[in-house]
């Protein structure tokens, strides 16, 4: 293992380094997370309305419809979270959210109205969800880790509902998609 030499002149192990700056790390590696996340729900509530129009299913126009009257919810929850750890809730850029919103705005700019566009929406939209659902997870664990006890109940919550949207729209996805293929025919 690594050694580095402390002021007193005895070694320290890399390990030790690392445990000694690991809760002020972590709580800013979970800070910056929550901010980004608080970015990308910002701006997630942009994007749905442009799906909802695109969409031609009506059960898929109610998903996202559905998902959109949550999300407004999550940015609320967000807010609760920067409270409970006596932080300003401050949105941060978040370039993986941002990639995934312009790559949706692609596919319902290239393809036609009807089973193929909302085929891509729902595409969209849970590649959007698994990442939601990666960072809420973690950032549930690290809160846990920190003892943030009321804010990993809160990511909690959002996870268990990204969830349920994820699996909203993989049946959605069997109902508008599979059983209509023969439009694709």
């Amino acid at each position: 293992m690594k050694s580095n030499t402390k002021s007193n002149g005895k070694q320290s192990t890399k390990s030790e380094t690392t445990t000694s700056a690991s809760h002020d790390d972590l709580h800013k590696l979970f800070e910056d997370g929550i901010k980004d996340l608080y970015w990308a729900e910002k701006n997630l509530l942009k994007a749905l309305p442009k799906m909802v129009k695109n969409a031609s299913s009506s059960e898929l126009v109610q998903a996202l419809e559905g998902h959109l009257a949550e999300t407004e919810v999550q940015v609320t929850r967000l807010e609760e979270v920067f409270a409970s750890i006596d932080a300003k809730p401050v949105a941060k850029k978040c370039e993986a959210m941002e990639g995934l919103i312009k790559e949706g705005e692609e596919i319902m700019k290239d393809s036609e109205p009807g089973v193929m566009m909302d085929a891509g929406i729902i595409a969209a939209g849970q590649k959007v969800e698994h990442y939601e659902i990666a960072s809420y997870g973690t950032l549930a664990t690290y809160a846990e880790i920190l003892g943030y006890t009321e804010a990993a109940g809160l990511l909690r919550e959002t996870l268990e509902e990204e969830k349920a949207a994820d699996e909203k729209l993989t049946a959605v996805t069997a109902s508008a998609v599979l059983l209509t293929e023969s439009e694709v025919e």
